[in-house]
């Protein structure tokens, strides 16, 4: 804390009585400098950065600030200017030289860690400057609102609680890089949260040992999501398009109630995958669900022309239910859309085809899993039977 000033009682006069006065952390009570008479240099090349040196000629000190508001420092450095020329000190702006409160220098605080109910914060504020919040085992029912106000958070952990929902205003941490939800009450993830500036931020998403069904569509709208872990809730799907998060290396919803993976599961490029203890049902594809419509309805055609063509959509120029359903299109072998009409098989897939590394699917060491496969008409899911067959006698 640097301030320009007189000693409390000192008596009003020229610049005489005027002091440059250096408070840390460790001195809080200050070192007084002289001013009058007693500057050597100014260095200002970088001021405009809020940087700048003041030299001083007895005790030979160079006093340096960086960091600092670039107009405020031009502000001080001309008051120190005005002081060393000896100006009257009733036109400077003094402050007066008392040793500095610990806030004032204290570093700001960049993490905190509460691990119990007792220690957490009840009638003060959180640091406005953490970066990382845990806040674990306080019975917290709800996410405190002071926390949301914390707009300099990259990671907050608030494992262990018992939260059930999640307020769309954690979508107001534009930094947020890692949330951590482990061991909680929550039964969903809303959109709300998809579409936020999590977008862009968001890296890890621990979201295991909740009571979560299913997640929205909107989910692999979080494009930047690296880790994610889903162990030990309720889930009897994964995110529809889960293909489109393409920075995601780590996976895992090991101990759910997934029947099968998604169709675009076969896009992922995992370094990691565990999906130990679902329910996975035994593929079948001379079994399909078969719910084409023909003649192909109005709606199908326009969404299939409008994927297949590559057309540029969004609600200022398509319906919005359509652009909702195109959002859910489905992708037959052969490359086409669908949207309702089409037929539904599982076939196997060796998980290693998008982990490196793959958790067994099962006690007896298996790593394959049924995965759904779509095909927009009989003439697709006909070359498929062909193929399939073939292989099959071929074995």
């Amino acid at each position: 804390l640097l301030s320009l000033g007189r000693p409390p009682g000192r008596a009003r006069g020229g610049g005489h009585g005027v002091y440059l006065m250096v408070c840390t952390a460790r001195d809080r009570v200050g070192a007084r400098y002289k001013v009058q008479e007693n500057i050597e240099r100014f260095f200002t090349r970088f001021v405009e950065e809020g940087k700048a040196t003041v030299r001083l000629r007895e005790p030979a000190v160079d006093v340096c600030l960086s960091k600092a508001n670039a107009s405020n420092l031009k502000n001080f450095l001309s008051a120190v200017r005005l002081a060393h020329q000896g100006t009257d000190i009733g036109s400077l702006p003094l402050s007066a030289l008392v040793p500095a409160k610990t806030s004032e220098v204290e570093k700001p605080k960049t993490k905190m860690i509460i691990t119990s109910k007792r220690d957490y914060p009840l009638t003060k504020n959180f640091p406005y400057s953490l970066e990382h919040l845990q806040a674990s085992y306080c019975k917290l029912a709800r996410i405190d609102m002071r926390v949301l106000c914390l707009k300099k958070l990259r990671k907050l952990d608030l494992s262990h609680n018992h939260i059930k929902q999640l307020p769309a205003t954690i979508g107001d941490l534009i930094f947020l890089q890692e949330l951590n939800l482990h061991d909680n009450h929550l039964e969903s993830f809303s959109g709300a949260l998809c579409n936020s500036t999590l977008q862009k931020s968001l890296q890890f998403l621990d979201l295991s040992q909740n009571k979560i069904k299913a997640l929205p569509i909107q989910f692999c709208h979080l494009r930047e999501l690296v880790n994610l872990k889903l162990d030990d809730n309720e889930l009897i799907r994964l995110p529809f398009k889960i293909g489109q998060l393409d920075h995601l290396r780590f996976l895992s919803a090991a101990r759910n109630k997934l029947p099968f993976l998604p169709s675009d599961f076969r896009k992922l490029c995992l370094e990691n995958l565990d999906l130990f203890g679902n329910p996975f049902e035994q593929p079948n594809p001379l079994v399909p669900t078969i719910q084409l419509k023909i003649p192909l309805t109005l709606l199908e055609c326009a969404a299939r022309a409008t994927v297949n063509y590559r057309i540029p959509y969004g609600c200022h120029l398509l319906p919005s239910h359509l652009c909702e359903d195109l959002e859910v299109a489905k992708t037959c072998q052969c490359g086409s859309a669908c949207l309702s009409s089409f037929i539904q098989i599982t076939v196997t897939m060796n998980l290693h085809h998008v982990a490196h590394t793959v958790v067994l699917v099962d006690n007896m060491g298996g790593t394959e899993a049924p995965i759904i496969c779509y095909f927009c008409s009989l003439d697709c899911y006909s070359q498929f039977l062909d193929r399939y067959l073939q292989s099959s006698g071929d074995h």
